[in-house]
């Protein structure tokens, strides 16, 4: 099927693919409303550890949202809804309770930055090009989105990207802190898989408590549940895997964690 957000799993590595390779992977409405849909199918999976997205094909993770789509969607009354729509896709990106990677070649544009920025950690190739180019089309960017870019890559990094809507390369990208790593397009593949691996090697249980730490530090003072963030840490504590954990520490051996 043509144009599509699917899943695939690999082990303990489930792979959410931005499927529109004709479009440069530009997000149509039906794939907005996918999103949620497929991350909650690998979010809810207990043999899926660590969760990977990538854009389908060699040219683009994702290009933006499908401007063909601009005339009925996003001018006049439907404009709302459709902010309404990508909204959610972002939101259920954000809620994810598994880290999430983003594996980044070729274009990254627009809603395709907005994507990549949910992630927990994003590699690029050499050949990718980021941009945020609302300036260039009179849309407004969303306070949420913005407070997202500028909890990546800080305000006078974002204020450049909002203000110019120019196009990074990837090395440039790796300077603002958008990318952790840049690698060259053959070893891109092979490097997330490895580092994919090695995540969901570990306590599936402390890696949700961390992920939820983190998330609340990221909110207001005021927003915060320090109740929830404590007892995912607690549960840490109280389940299987800590006495495997120890067990496996004093005996010199591998643990095989079961996320209980």
């Amino acid at each position: 099927m043509s144009a599509q957000v699917r899943i695939e799993r690999d082990g303990p590595v489930g792979w959410l693919i931005f499927d529109h390779p004709e479009r440069r992977n530009a997000i149509h409405r039906a794939m907005w409303e996918a999103i949620p849909l497929r991350l909650a199918e690998l979010d809810a999976d207990d043999d899926v550890r660590v969760i990977v997205m990538r854009g389908a094909g060699e040219v683009a993770f994702v290009a933006g949202a499908d401007i063909s789509e601009f005339e009925q969607s996003r001018i006049g009354p439907g404009a709302r809804d459709y902010d309404k729509l990508t909204e959610r896709a972002f939101r259920a990106l954000a809620d994810v309770q598994k880290p999430l990677i983003a594996m980044i070649h070729g274009f990254c544009i627009g809603g395709g930055s907005g994507i990549a920025l949910h992630a927990d950690m994003r590699y690029a190739a050499e050949d990718a090009v980021f941009a945020i180019p609302p300036a260039r089309l009179g849309l407004g960017y969303s306070a949420t989105n913005v407070e997202t870019l500028v909890g990546v890559v800080g305000q006078a990094f974002a204020r450049e990207i909002l203000f110019t809507a120019r196009r990074y390369d990837a090395r440039a990208a790796e300077r603002m802190g958008l990318v952790h790593q840049v690698l060259p397009k053959d070893e891109l593949e092979p490097f997330v898989r490895k580092l994919a691996l090695q995540v969901a090697d570990n306590a599936p249980l402390t890696l949700r408590a961390a992920k939820l730490c983190l998330s609340d530090l990221g909110r207001p003072a005021s927003e915060r549940d320090a109740d929830t963030v404590s007892a995912a840490i607690q549960a840490c504590f109280d389940s299987e895997d800590y006495a495997e954990g120890v067990a496996a520490f004093l005996a010199k051996r591998r643990p095989v964690f079961r996320g209980r």
